[in-house]
């Protein structure tokens, strides 16, 4: 079975109801399609610019979780008037598990919409935004690729915790952490070594339930051979599957290297670190990278008891 496969299946399983706020555009009609075929979910499309006049509740809830913003109804109505907003709301009203939009809008539109209507995880304060890179069967998170151009460190171990929790949901398998930089335990120095060094110190305080380790070359942190030489004794060094990037310069280069160069398949940007799902598409993206999205989001909802 591919890892596409087991995503599919346990998609299923999940029984997940999923709102597609973007139902004007001919990419989302067919993936919404194709979701309820696949038997991924219950899809909700909403239809129009503006989808329909909101709910007395989803202004209510926009007033009462930001009520400096919308300090009054038809503020709050306004807002709602986005179809990315609306549908987000729809989630956190739990009238939908996850919401999958911004073929048509751009990230910061669907990142507003999730801070406004959803909030954050606890114990998180930053969106960050991670690709799930698979061939055949081995899946590499790579975290942060999509939402913060120089994190501090706390944003590094908000990163990593949140793409740690996702992983077990997505995957299935027990997360393994690195926080790569060019040094590898001292072999080199520098703000930006001090700066994932003080992540990992963070990091630790917590304490996390996942083994990690850093700073560590990206060489050390996935090969055995030279995680013995680099890195004895480490935790994390020579298995990881979710890498830190220590800003999103490497991050994003780094995962279209692996995928242009590597032929390794690119699923995401997937949104970190939200309350409840909500999931940012490329606006390039086709039926297929919709659908894939809508399954992942499905499983961070995480499966029914």
């Amino acid at each position: 079975m591919t890892f596409r496969d087991s995503l599919y299946e346990r998609a299923r399983r999940a029984g997940r109801r999923i709102v597609l706020p973007e139902g004007n555009d001919a990419r989302v009609r067919e993936a919404a399609k194709r979701i309820e075929r696949l038997g991924l979910g219950d899809v909700q499309l909403l239809e129009g610019t503006a989808p329909r006049s909101p709910l007395p509740a989803m202004i209510g809830l926009l007033r009462t979780r930001h009520p400096q913003r919308f300090s009054t109804d038809a503020a709050a109505a306004a807002a709602l008037q986005h179809p990315l907003t609306f549908g987000a709301a729809l989630v956190g009203l739990d009238r939908a598990d996850v919401m999958v939009g911004g073929a048509t809008f751009p990230s910061g539109d669907t990142i507003r919409a999730a801070v406004w209507a959803v909030g954050m995880a606890p114990g998180i304060s930053t969106i960050s935004g991670a690709f799930y890179m698979v061939r055949e069967n081995a899946v590499l998170t790579f975290t942060d690729c999509a939402a913060v151009p120089e994190p501090t460190p706390e944003q590094l171990a908000e990163s990593a915790v949140a793409g740690a929790r996702d992983r077990r949901r997505i995957v299935g398998d027990e997360p393994v952490v690195a926080f790569l930089s060019y040094s590898t335990k001292g072999s080199a120095t520098g703000p930006r070594v001090e700066r994932v060094r003080r992540a990992c110190e963070l990091l630790r305080a917590r304490p996390p339930d996942f083994a990690f380790d850093g700073e560590l070359q990206v060489d050390a942190a996935l090969v055995a051979g030279v995680a013995a030489r680099k890195a004895p004794g480490s935790l994390a060094a020579g298995r990881a599957n979710v890498l830190v990037f220590p800003d999103l310069d490497s991050g994003n280069i780094g995962y279209k290297l692996v995928q242009r160069l590597g032929g390794w398949e690119a699923i995401g940007p997937i949104l970190q670190g939200l309350a409840r799902p909500v999931s940012d598409l490329s606006r390039g993206a086709t039926a297929d990278d919709i659908v894939d999205t809508a399954a992942v989001a499905v499983l961070q909802a995480g499966e029914r008891p």
